[in-house]
């Protein structure tokens, strides 16, 4: 049971706010183990050539993920992190804004993708990480996701399937 692993902080990062805090689930070996199985039973493997995350705890299941089935990963980082030339996307947190970026040869023309980032909130990341590979041409199968805050509904603005391991 992947929810004793997670840890509430109030008011982080600001007041108001319930951080869902991965922590104790990184210092589990069983609970990291039963998180990367649980995504790698979501979404079918053979539906996709490539695992895509969002900085940064996107980087942390995406490649535990695209090691344990076999395949290429893909970071989607902030800006002026990557070293060659980008795409980039804009989004709305529910604490504020900011922009993500992709390297302009990270998903070829038709790839099929799976994308991966620790919590589904508002769905904006996910929508502007969404907008990004397409922009490549990558086709996305799925976005899934550990943690999902189904009040704030961010489900309703991903058009392609959605999995996540928790629901809050």
């Amino acid at each position: 049971m992947i929810q004793r692993y997670i840890r509430d902080v109030p008011d982080f990062p600001k007041p108001g706010i319930l951080f869902k805090d991965i922590t104790p689930l990184l210092q589990s070996p069983e609970g990291l183990k039963e998180v990367v199985s649980g995504l790698a039973h979501a979404v079918d493997p053979s539906s996709y050539e490539l695992v895509v995350g969002i900085e940064s705890r996107g980087f942390i299941f995406g490649t535990a993920l695209a090691h344990h089935v076999g395949k290429g990963f893909v970071p989607i980082r902030k800006p002026g992190k990557l070293p060659w030339k980008t795409a980039s996307e804009s989004y709305q947190l529910e604490y504020g804004s900011d922009r993500i970026e992709i390297h302009l040869d990270a998903v070829k023309p038709g790839q099929s993708v799976l994308l991966i980032d620790d919590l589904l909130a508002t769905g904006g990341t996910m929508e502007a990480a969404l907008r990004l590979v397409r922009r490549l041409g990558g086709k996305p199968v799925a976005c899934s996701f550990v943690i999902e805050l189904g009040f704030l509904n961010g489900r309703s603005k991903l058009d392609t399937a959605v999995h996540s391991l928790i629901q809050y």
